[in-house]
């Protein structure tokens, strides 16, 4: 069963998902509320960044559907669906390499009016407003990822998608990158993807787990490792 929010965000409901003939998700469901974080938690291949893609539009599921604040955006395009609100920061090539780290920001906030916004990805992430002028593809891991979650704040989202924002970062600066994400659950709501379990589980409020494309488990956050299955769906 999934979990009720008195006010939820987000809906997705039995998305099937393909790759060519191979099928990729299979009746996947979950629900995230308006403001707080949701965690998908898997081993690689479990499907994890399928079901972020085909939330956000860059996949068509053959079946289900996708329900943002009550609307079904299923099958309007990506771009669309960052206007109605959805931010996402893939997993891989999250920034412009060739752009500096104000290019990027600037390309962000393309179609916000709002031209504050820069500024306050800043106060969040202060090493990026110390590499203004530096190629993008020259920063370190944890600079890419956080100049990529800027870039996404910078379209006002009401709801974030990360894939991964902790992979390949150094660990003094993975503990930075969470607290910020910590601070934006108070006011967005976001979806996170990612390995490092107990960031996750410690950002999040409820968490689903993946495997084989399906969701085989969900529960609160702070009870789900309790369970004795838990671990034994993210140990290789």
């Amino acid at each position: 069963m999934l979990p009720v929010f008195d006010d939820p965000i987000l809906q997705v409901e039995g998305l099937c998902t393909y790759y060519g003939t191979s099928q990729a998700l299979f009746d996947a469901s979950l629900v995230a509320p308006r403001t707080g974080a949701v965690a998908v938690l898997g081993l690689n291949g479990a499907g994890k960044t399928t079901l972020l893609k085909s939330i956000v539009g860059e996949l068509d599921p053959a079946r289900g559907r996708v329900m943002l604040d009550g609307t079904d955006v299923t099958r309007i395009p990506t771009h669309q669906r960052i206007r109605q609100g959805v931010g996402y920061v893939p997993q891989e090539q999250a920034v412009f390499g060739g752009l500096s780290v104000r290019e990027n920001l600037l390309v962000g906030g393309i179609n916000n009016p709002d031209k504050s916004g820069i500024d306050r990805v800043v106060e969040i992430f202060p090493k990026i407003g110390e590499r203004m002028s530096q190629i993008a593809g020259t920063l370190s891991g944890g600079e890419r990822k956080m100049l990529g979650i800027s870039r996404a704040l910078l379209s006002s989202p009401r709801m974030l998608l990360l894939d991964e924002p902790t992979e390949g970062v150094w660990v003094g600066v993975v503990e930075e990158i969470a607290e910020r994400l910590e601070e934006m659950t108070s006011q967005i709501s976001v979806v996170i993807v990612e390995q490092h379990v107990e960031l996750a589980l410690r950002i999040s409020s409820h968490a689903y787990v993946m495997d084989r494309g399906q969701v085989v488990m969900q529960g609160a956050s702070g009870q789900l490792p309790d369970d004795p299955d838990f671990m034994r769906y993210l140990t290789p």
